[in-house]
């Protein structure tokens, strides 16, 4: 009874951790993706986009460019046209998987709407230096933002899926790792601001947080509802 109870314990004492990391992740995106928004648009703020810039500068090269480019194709329309629906048919085909599967489609699709639909309300133009021609507006990035919901979601599969310690840690710093180099590769190539990609990873991550959230109690609801038709 005694080690039930401790067993008891460290499970909750694990959920507190989770949900305290959880909710402070949440509201410290809100604050990062508020603190953005007025630097830019309120105060006119320019120091932090021209210091990346310069960074990026410092180190401009034909080699690094060209690797820029390519890191900055795995958050390209064309990669999210393909890659997140891949993704879903094959979770699809294991039952364990397939609520992921669901969580990849939605996720993917509502986050390419909702950054659109912010760049229509604050209509920030891209940098005029830009290395790429690109259409549409700069704030908050689509690179930044889309890449953050789904390499995130990611990373919430990995840790939810992989059981191995060694691989789940892994795939999670390899995942971290590729997703703030998309976002810098954004500012290297000068299509985006350092404000447009900070600002693209806290709204990504926050949508991703609320749809995960809602997601979960949709899915406790269906297996309820299984479990009392096949009882």
């Amino acid at each position: 009874m005694r080690a039930r109870f401790k067993r008891f314990v460290s499970a909750l004492a694990l959920l507190s951790v989770e949900v305290v990391l959880v909710w402070s992740m949440f509201f410290a995106c809100i604050l990062l993706f508020v603190y953005m928004a007025h630097t830019v648009f309120v105060d006119k703020g320019t120091g932090l986009d021209a210091a990346l810039f310069s960074f990026a500068a410092s180190h401009t090269s034909p080699e690094t460019t060209r690797v820029m480019r390519y890191i900055s194709f795995f958050a390209s329309v064309d990669y999210l046209m393909v890659v997140p629906p891949l993704i879903v048919l094959i979770f699809a085909w294991f039952r364990h998987l397939q609520w992921f599967a669901l969580k990849v489609l939605v996720i993917s699709l509502t986050t390419s709407l909702l950054n659109q639909a912010l760049k229509r309300v604050f209509e920030r133009p891209r940098p005029e230096t830009a290395m790429l021609e690109q259409s549409g507006l700069s704030f908050p990035s689509g690179h930044a933002m889309i890449g953050g919901s789904f390499y995130g979601l990611l990373i919430y599969i990995v840790w939810r899926t992989v059981s191995n310690p060694f691989w789940r840690w892994l795939l999670t710093i390899l995942l971290t790792f590729l997703l703030l180099l998309i976002g810098y590769s954004r500012i290297y190539l000068n299509v985006h601001y350092a404000t447009d990609v900070l600002a693209g990873y806290s709204a990504g991550i926050i949508w991703l947080l609320i749809t995960i959230y809602f997601m979960r109690k949709l899915e406790k609801v269906y297996i309820r509802k299984v479990e009392r038709k096949q009882a």
